[in-house]
């Protein structure tokens, strides 16, 4: 099934509830005003801690009017192209900069068999068709992290859940995404999607996310389409 899921993170700096805005209004509201400091993560409400919600490379620097809302619309864009993958999961969440990025979970390619961190044909497939749909749009940083079911010790789990991150960076790099684009890290077993206590819920855990987050070129981009609106 094809499916694009929309998630809408509350960063209080910015903005005062959650409701239904589309990531162009929210995007408004973070690169609005004078100007919303990025790096400190605010937003980044992917998974439980701050650890865990690294999405992305922090520039510490300042986020122009407009800036957030441009990027935001870029995002969303690709989001919904991405969502014509078959069986991938897309949504769109909030990176270390607070700034719009793009998760892509593949239901069914991207899994591995217990302590096995090797792709199968179909993972192949998928990540083709991924690599692919990203030739337009290089200015752009790639995060992956790879999973584990719970069975084991946390640090070989850890050694495994990068070993999976690894292969699907290899693998994309192989097809054409440049390998300085992209960071691959091991979760081990700490963020789980299903159960541990069955067989088929370990096997969802087995799993590589790949996450879309805006680089400096692509903010220093929106910047000047901000300036120029002016």
């Amino acid at each position: 099934m094809k499916k694009l899921v929309l998630l809408f993170a509350c960063a209080t700096m910015v903005l005062t509830s959650c409701g239904p805005w589309s990531n162009l209004a929210k995007g408004s509201a973070i690169g609005g005003g004078s100007g919303a400091a990025v790096g400190a993560g605010v937003g980044a409400l992917v998974g439980k801690d701050a650890k865990s919600a690294a999405i992305g490379a922090a520039i510490g620097t300042i986020i122009g009017t407009g800036v957030g809302a441009i990027i935001g619309d870029r995002m969303d864009k690709k989001a919904e192209e991405l969502a014509a993958l078959e069986g991938a999961t897309v949504e769109t969440v909030t990176d270390v900069n607070n700034l719009t990025a793009v998760k892509v979970t593949f239901d069914n390619g991207i899994l591995f068999d217990f302590n096995k961190s090797t792709l199968s044909e179909a993972a192949k497939k998928s990540l083709k068709e991924f690599a692919d749909s990203m030739t337009d749009m290089p200015e752009t940083n790639i995060t992956i992290w790879g999973h584990t079911d719970n069975i084991g010790t946390e640090a070989a789990n850890e050694k495994v859940s990068l070993a999976r991150a690894n292969a699907v960076k290899d693998f994309l790099a192989s097809q054409g995404i440049a390998a300085e684009r992209m960071l691959s890290e091991g979760k081990s077993f700490n963020m789980p999607v299903a159960t541990n206590d069955t067989k088929e819920g370990r096997a969802q855990n087995r799993r590589v996310e790949v996450y879309i987050s805006a680089n400096e070129a692509m903010i220093a981009e929106a910047a000047a389409e901000a300036e120029a609106a002016n």
